[in-house]
């Protein structure tokens, strides 16, 4: 299907098939409110972590318990889109993105702990039917950019999130600030209704079903990654490149208050700005990479997260608020601006009707990692009293990336 929309049949009766940008609109929502299920307790963390006196630097085992989470209900994504449809299963996705969040409020460890789960839960198909829903529709000359812009989605809802929960947080209490980010999801999932009839028309709800059949569909779906090489390197370079993305997003507001000393809604808008530098960035990329291809300019995107990096590993109490903003910004667009590019190129070279079985793949081998990274940057923390170590780990990450994607060329 091209962008010009078509008349679909279903169930007797006739609707305009929505435009491709139409759907990438939506989804760009999608991951927008979805974002909250990674930094909402991130972003309030010092709030938290004074009421329950633990230190901030364990929302690295937030992160890692969220992938935990996305870890169960990713590899199962084939079936739940074959037989539900992409936007009944984004829909599903937010549903419990939404309350994982909310379950935070009850305000103890446990509840922390089992939110940050629930809310991977949620978050696991949420790029797998995205990729689905847009696979078909793309047009060749357009798919990074198109890619690109509906992972905007993803620094967008960081810098709303970064923005929004710490001010509501300080004002009202950090529980009010994690229920404003779960409605913002429920919201969401309510607002893609009138989408579902003409974007889940190709449902089949009489697929197989059943545990032995996700099964099977999940070990199909991670076999893709393992026969194809190139489809191995790219899966192993968004996962090295995840952890700068992802380690940068947990940390870098807890890294500002406890380190520099820079209060919590200065360095919220900081992390704001640094995910509107990766907004721009997606777009970009994904304009550069319709041009020159995408190897070469995920490579650059490597090299940029690899300097955004070492910057924050070195930087101090010392440093100017402006030289800080502008390294997280470099970070920003960097670190966080690969997603578009290596998706739309995953979206091309696999097996057609698999394009979203190969994204849950890639979302496997990439929560595995982002389970165990950021639970090592906690880790480098705890154990040397600073955030150099960490910051430096995700820079060899970053580099690591680069060269994953000059293997799969």
């Amino acid at each position: 299907m091209d962008g010009a929309g078509r008349a679909v049949q279903d169930g007797g009766g006739m609707f305009a098939a929505p435009t491709v940008w139409t759907v990438m609109v939506a989804l760009l929502g999608v991951h927008l409110a979805g974002m909250g299920a990674f930094l909402t307790l991130p972003v309030l963390a010092p709030l938290i972590a004074r009421e329950l006196d633990l230190p901030p630097s364990l929302v690295g085992l937030h992160t890692g318990l969220v992938y935990a989470g996305a870890l169960v209900s990713g590899p199962f994504t084939g079936l739940l889109l074959r037989r539900h449809g992409g936007i009944r299963v984004c829909q599903g996705a937010l549903v419990l993105i939404g309350c994982g969040i909310a379950l935070a409020v009850l305000g103890h460890p446990l509840a922390l702990a089992a939110s940050a789960l629930l809310a991977g839960l949620g978050h696991g198909p949420v790029t797998p039917s995205g990729s689905h829903l847009l696979a078909g529709r793309v047009p060749p000359r357009q798919r990074s950019l198109i890619f690109s812009l509906k992972q905007c989605g993803v620094p967008a809802g960081s810098m709303l999130t970064a923005a929004l929960a710490p001010a509501v947080g300080v004002a009202f209490g950090w529980r009010a600030g994690a229920l404003t980010m779960a409605a913002l999801a429920l919201l969401a999932a309510l607002a893609l209704q009138p989408l579902r009839a003409a974007l889940d028309a190709d449902r089949d709800p009489t697929a197989a079903g059943g545990p032995r059949a996700a099964w099977r569909d999940a070990v199909g779906s991670l076999g893709l990654v393992r026969r194809d090489s190139r489809l191995r390197s790219l899966t192993c370079a968004a996962a090295c490149f995840g952890v700068s993305q992802f380690c940068f997003a947990a940390f870098f507001v807890a890294w500002q208050v406890e380190v520099l000393g820079t209060p919590l809604t200065e360095a919220g808008l900081r992390m704001a700005l640094a995910q509107g530098a990766g907004v721009a960035g997606r777009v970009f990329w994904g304009l550069l990479a319709d041009r020159v291809g995408p190897v070469p300019v995920l490579v650059a995107i490597g090299a940029g997260a690899v300097l955004g990096c070492v910057a924050l590993a070195f930087a101090g109490p010392a440093w100017p608020g402006l030289a800080v903003t502008l390294a997280g910004m470099v970070l920003g667009a960097t670190g966080i601006g690969w997603n578009g590019v290596l998706l739309g190129e995953v979206a091309r070279i696999a097996p057609q009707g698999r394009v979203g079985g190969a994204t849950a793949a890639l979302g496997v081998v990439f929560g595995v990692v982002q389970v165990v990274m950021p639970v090592a940057f906690t880790a480098l923390v705890a154990g040397t009293g600073a955030y150099l170590g960490g910051f430096l780990l995700c820079a060899a990450c970053a580099l690591a990336g680069a060269f994953w994607v000059r293997g799969g060329r």
